[in-house]
């Protein structure tokens, strides 16, 4: 772990291979850690010939946390938005945007293959729509376009999503089953879920930065940001948008949405995948980042 100063703030991040190698920005989710991005995975990855950083988001992990902003009042968020007006919150994904773009301008990596999940795909897009030159292909991972017409995740997960879990230090037990039940809810069907490693992984990020408020503001950003399809019809950037079918945070028609409405993206759903990225799947998923990041290097490998 390294930190860095981007964008007037502290990002906590790793780096995986050649420095020398074109670059592979991974991106992570809402209310998680960069860590979600697996040693493993990055390790792989890099060994396909290029630079792996990824790194947390702000209000996540070891980056800088927006604790003395209160969580913002859903009700009135939404308020604001309906009516078209300009919703008061601590920050955008626009602002998380350029994070990334500062992360990259600190570390003097002038473009990158950007990769982001979930949350972090809609920072993707963004970057690739707002900062053309810096992005040199875009893969978004079971993410979405904010497109307010798409399906919404199944009721029993955004419960689970948003209700408060017990206190840590009070209940350790009472918080990580909650945590547990919900990355259950999420998973992928068609894989195996080690319960073992994810309550080794929950566990992590909490002794690593335990902000409960933390996912309200980033969730705040997703719903203040709104629609993104007016930005995204101008990224020109090689485009590959994974999906897996059987996502019940993010249904399966956000993808496809984010497929459409970016020219000539390549759709990949993946059959029997959650909101998650099984281990079983990560060689098929590095192969389709390799494979749009430079198609020599995937016919090599």
């Amino acid at each position: 772990m390294q930190h860095i100063t981007a964008n007037g703030i502290t990002l906590g991040y790793d780096s995986f291979g050649d420095a020398r190698d074109q670059t592979i920005l991974l991106i992570s989710g809402l209310g998680t850690q960069m860590i979600r991005w697996s040693t493993s995975f990055c390790e792989d990855l890099a060994a396909q010939g290029f630079r792996v950083i990824r790194f947390d988001n702000r209000d996540a992990g070891q980056s800088t946390h927006f604790t003395h902003h209160p969580v913002p009042d859903f009700a009135a968020l939404a308020q604001a938005v309906a009516a078209q007006q300009k919703p008061t919150v601590p920050y955008t994904l626009r602002d998380m945007t350029a994070d990334a773009i500062g992360l990259l301008d600190a570390l003097a990596i002038q473009r990158a293959h950007v990769v982001g999940r979930s949350m972090g795909g809609m920072i993707a897009q963004l970057m690739a729509s707002l900062y053309p030159q810096r992005v040199l292909t875009l893969t978004s991972i079971m993410s979405s376009t904010g497109n307010p017409a798409l399906p919404s995740a199944a009721p029993d997960v955004m419960a689970l999503l948003t209700q408060p879990a017990p206190n840590l230090h009070e209940d350790t037990v009472g918080f990580l089953n909650h945590r547990l039940q919900f990355a259950k809810r999420i998973a992928s069907p068609g894989y195996f879920f080690d319960d073992v490693a994810q309550r080794t992984l929950i566990l992590e990020e909490a002794n690593t930065a335990y902000d409960p408020t933390a996912l309200g503001r980033q969730l705040a950003a997703i719903v203040a940001t709104g629609d993104l399809r007016p930005a995204l019809a101008s990224i020109v950037a090689p485009t590959l948008v994974i999906h897996g079918t059987d996502d019940p945070l993010i249904p399966l028609a956000c993808g496809e949405d984010t497929a459409a409405t970016i020219s000539n993206a390549t759709f990949m759903p993946i059959a029997g995948m959650g909101h998650d990225v099984p281990v079983e799947l990560h060689h098929l998923i590095i192969q389709a980042i390799v494979r749009t990041a430079c198609p020599h290097k995937a016919r090599m490998h």
